[in-house]
């Protein structure tokens, strides 16, 4: 796969050199020729020198050519008309934006370009969220620009789920269960598989089925 990324601070030259080692084709722009000059004997990677906001610099990068942009600088603005362009101007596929102030995530969003928002705070928080939380519903990750998110929830002794099947579940209509994790073990849900508390469970939902699957998995927090 070929993927350009803009922006050769921590973040991008991390994200390149991952992705480089698992066998993708990676283009990094970036528009200090310092840091260029310091980074392009470690990391094999094609460098394009310049400014990625600039429609000269992208088409020197041929991200006509390119399966996923990733715009990965280290300023907000930037990152947004680069994603606008590579998704109006280049026609690139899918689009990845860097939010470095969780203030900003809601502008990131498919009228700028953007197919997937990564917001470093949010994600800590759903994390720590995931790790201390027994019976509420966490929010791990947005998908397909916030419409869809990946939600877990550890069931609570008393949870209205606990000692159901999953075909006993009256689920919500656009949600589903992906998986259970119960001492260390996946588990691929079926009709008959029966949840117990302590059991991680996760699912797929759309932003307006989350009530009604927490009432389902949770209770109604009452």
């Amino acid at each position: 796969m070929r993927i350009a990324i803009a922006g050769a601070g921590n973040v991008g030259t991390y994200v390149a050199g991952d992705l480089n080692a698992k066998g993708h084709d990676i283009i990094l722009i970036e528009q200090n020729k310092e840091v260029v000059q310091q980074l392009k004997h470690e990391l094999d990677v094609v460098w394009v020198v310049g400014d990625a906001c600039e429609l000269y610099t992208l088409d020197t990068a041929v991200l006509t050519s390119c399966d996923v942009v990733v715009a990965a600088t280290g300023d907000d603005e930037d990152n947004l008309v680069i994603s606008l362009l590579a998704k109006q101007e280049f026609g690139v596929r899918r689009v990845v934006g860097r939010v470095n102030h969780p203030d900003n995530e809601w502008l990131f969003t498919e009228s700028w370009g953007v197919d997937v928002a990564v917001s470093t705070p949010h994600l800590l928080t759903s994390l720590v969220e995931e790790a201390v939380s027994t019976g509420d519903l966490v929010r791990l990750l947005k998908l397909e620009q916030g419409k869809v998110a990946l939600l877990e929830v550890t069931l609570a002794e008393g949870s209205p789920a606990e000692g159901k099947t999953v075909g006993d579940l009256e689920m919500p209509p656009d949600c589903t269960l992906v998986a259970i994790v119960r001492d260390r073990h996946v588990i691929t849900p079926s009709s008959d598989t029966q949840l117990s508390a302590g059991d991680e469970v996760l699912a797929l939902a759309t932003a307006e089925a989350e009530s009604d699957l927490r009432e389902v998995l949770a209770g109604d927090g009452e």
